[in-house]
């Protein structure tokens, strides 16, 4: 056996590196229905913690629902926008709630900047060190829970609080996650009618310090509209990863859907670059909207451009704009639906008035995964609940 020296650190195992560390070694082979069990055997050991609750954001961005299972503690979905999980959710920082027999401690479940919902359990008492083993236990769960989405469907169901279309289930196959923060860079994004969608999609990478961004509509409805921005993002993601120039994306995009479908049908386009050390921002634009740039919590501005033909149509090789951002701003990209729509008999909801509704939203200065959302759910209730068409909004923030 060999003997360190006294000067060698103490490699025993600390119970804070038992604790998750058991956690951690049992995750590797744990089947999803079994993520409750370990988690309420885990915070058993933290000082009588119990009533563990994994509380899952519905794809429609307005509830936290409970994921059902053995260990973990029941309960009724709750309001994002009216409790205090919803709170901890929009914040992304712990909350602490004072019961007769403890202390319920709520923390986001965030992974990769991306945050699936919210981690509950009470304890006797609160103290630091509980709350920084809480905080790294709610890191595993999160992380947890993406490795292992890809094979189950129970948090999917879970998710899912009304019936889905077979298009939106391509369509939310297809996306990447709706948040993405990074200490240069985030991004946040919003899909209405979230159980409906079809033809609207959104793709985004950071590679290096190159931030990629991707916004699509394909024409029509359902099925077919799902199957097209399929091809779409899928041509997108190839030519990103093969790293052709930006313009070369869209034509690469154009012979694609060409191939596959009809002469007239077409995907309107915008592809982005942002370098994300000095904020240059690049893009093409093919037919699409043009995005808002936010300085000051105010829109300043549209991002026009020389626009080509949208995807599909054969249009020339679009000219790439470019304009540096300050620290600080944002961008906000949108479908055409989210501008177009109006109630029977009405004007169309119109640019002005998203405009007036960014600036309003904007004067609280929260954090761009909270804008987007409430961005995207306050002009849904503005035009009157209206959804023929789908409305999809990205919002990305340069930190500079």
């Amino acid at each position: 056996m060999t003997v360190g020296s006294p000067g060698d650190p103490d490699r025993s195992e600390s119970f804070g590196e038992g604790l998750l560390g058991g956690l951690l070694d049992r995750s590797h082979e744990l089947p999803p229905h079994q993520v409750g069990p370990v988690l309420a055997d885990t915070v058993a050991r933290l000082g009588g913690g119990r009533e563990p609750q994994i509380l899952l954001q519905d794809y429609g961005q307005q509830r936290l629902i409970p994921l059902p299972g053995e260990g973990l503690a029941a309960g009724e979905p709750q309001a994002i926008d009216d409790s205090k999980a919803g709170r901890c959710f929009l914040t992304s920082r712990p909350v602490e709630l004072v019961l007769s027999d403890g202390v319920r401690v709520l923390l986001p479940l965030l992974d990769g900047g991306d945050q699936a919902g919210v981690l509950a359990v009470t304890l006797d008492a609160v103290d630091d060190d509980d709350r920084r083993l809480l905080r790294r236990i709610a890191g595993l769960i999160a992380a947890m829970l993406q490795s292992k989405n890809s094979h189950t469907d129970l948090f999917f169901r879970t998710r899912r609080s009304e019936p889905m279309s077979v298009a939106a289930e391509i369509q939310w196959s297809l996306l990447p996650p709706l948040s993405m923060v990074t200490p240069h860079v985030i991004v946040a994004g919003v899909l209405e009618p979230a159980y409906d969608v079809a033809g609207n999609s959104f793709d985004h990478a950071l590679n290096g310090d190159t931030f990629h961004l991707a916004m699509i509509d394909a024409m029509g409805h359902g099925t077919d509209a799902a199957t097209m921005a399929t091809v779409a993002i899928g041509a997108y993601r190839h030519a990103r990863r093969i790293s052709i120039e930006l313009s070369e994306i869209y034509l690469f995009m154009d012979c694609a859907v060409a191939e596959q479908f009809a002469p007239d049908h077409f995907v309107t386009a915008q592809m982005m670059r942002l370098d994300t050390d000095t904020g240059r921002l690049q893009w093409v634009n093919a037919g699409h909207p043009a995005p808002m740039l936010v300085r000051g919590h105010r829109v300043v501005g549209r991002l026009d451009s020389p626009t080509t033909l949208p995807v599909g149509f054969g249009g020339a090789q679009p000219q790439v704009s470019e304009v540096t951002l300050a620290p600080g701003d944002r961008v906000l990209c949108f479908t055409d639906g989210l501008i177009e729509e109006h109630e029977s008999g009405q004007e169309e909801f119109g640019e002005e008035q998203l405009i007036d509704w960014v600036n309003r939203l904007e004067k609280a200065d929260r954090q761009v995964r909270a804008v987007a959302r409430d961005l995207s759910h306050t002009l849904k209730r503005a035009r009157g609940n209206a959804t023929s068409d789908d409305a999809t909004l990205v919002m990305i923030e340069w930190r500079g």
